[in-house]
């Protein structure tokens, strides 16, 4: 099985007609994601053509969810206009918004993941490199062959790490790995995840990956401790960040010592999951709790 998507999975792409939206329609299609339309009020009518595969541009989100039964948006669009493209999205009914831009003002941020909870949509980012079902469907920027399916689920807040651990861990392979994104306000959390992942009868274990900043990791652990029983391994990402800047991404701030990586660690660690200094060593935890063993500097 899989977690919010599926091979059945129906994808609209807002901004499918610009550089960045063609780039990653194309390698959508290629990992077969049943990327069924784009949206362009401008160039509704026409077709783009993506190696002999034809996919119609539609005018709105809501006539392509009726053309279609279209259940999934991945955005690429500029951040001024993020916030009513999801709107839209909500209001047309889908059941899934995978945010990929980046720089959206935080207080559309707000307003978005609201407007969307209130309604039963869920969103994935922003700011996030989406999530992946490998073999299956892949919704957003996640390279598809770098891994394959397998029984780890993966929730990170940090799109390189999600891709360097699926990397090292893809002779296990995963279930689904869901980016969420760093930015200070996003609209599925890490135990949002561990939820579906702790009832997902195909994931036999969950990697967390998080960074400083913020609380969620903390939250994160506490839920850990109370709702999950199968094994979680995690990383945290920022143990030699300076005080008060921001890094990387826009929620990795540390002010005095809230939000630093080594509270993050402890807290994960008295939940009982084991943290990694690195993300290889991580990736080794991983292999040991599934009962492998895994030479030097490999995870396979």
């Amino acid at each position: 099985m899989a977690i919010y998507l599926t091979k059945e999975s129906k994808v609209l792409v807002q901004g499918m007609t610009g550089a960045e939206g063609m780039k990653h329609t194309r390698r959508m299609l290629a990992a077969g994601t049943r990327v069924v339309g784009g949206v362009n009020p401008r160039k509704a009518g026409r077709t783009v053509d993506f190696d002999e595969r034809a996919v119609p541009v539609f005018g709105s989100v809501r006539e392509g969810v009726e053309h279609t039964g279209a259940d999934t948006t991945v955005v690429f669009v500029p951040p001024a206009h993020a916030k009513d493209a999801v709107v839209e999205a909500v209001d047309a009914g889908t059941a899934l918004a995978v945010v990929i831009t980046e720089g959206i003002p935080v207080h559309d941020s707000v307003a978005l993941t609201a407007y969307a909870a209130a309604r039963g949509t869920r969103v994935v980012g922003p700011n996030c490199p989406g999530l992946i079902s490998p073999g299956r469907s892949n919704a957003g920027i996640i390279p598809p062959d770098i891994t394959r399916p397998g029984r780890i689920g993966l929730v990170s807040k940090s799109g390189t790490l999600t891709y360097q651990l699926m990397h090292e861990l893809r002779d296990i392979g995963f279930s689904t790995c869901v980016g969420i994104g760093g930015d200070p306000v996003v609209g599925t959390s890490h135990i949002d995840c561990l939820a579906a992942f702790q009832d997902d009868p195909d994931t036999e274990l969950v990697v967390l990956i998080g960074e400083i900043g913020g609380d969620a990791e903390e939250r994160a652990a506490a839920y850990i401790r109370d709702h999950v029983t199968k094994p979680v391994v995690g990383y945290v990402a920022g143990f030699t960040a300076p005080e008060g800047r921001t890094m990387g991404h826009a929620g990795a701030i540390v002010s005095g010592s809230s939000g630093t990586a080594r509270a993050k660690k402890e807290a994960l660690q008295a939940a009982g999951v084991r943290v990694g200094d690195t993300p290889t060593e991580t990736a080794r935890h991983v292999v040991a709790a599934l009962g492998g063993t895994a030479p030097d500097g490999a995870a396979r």
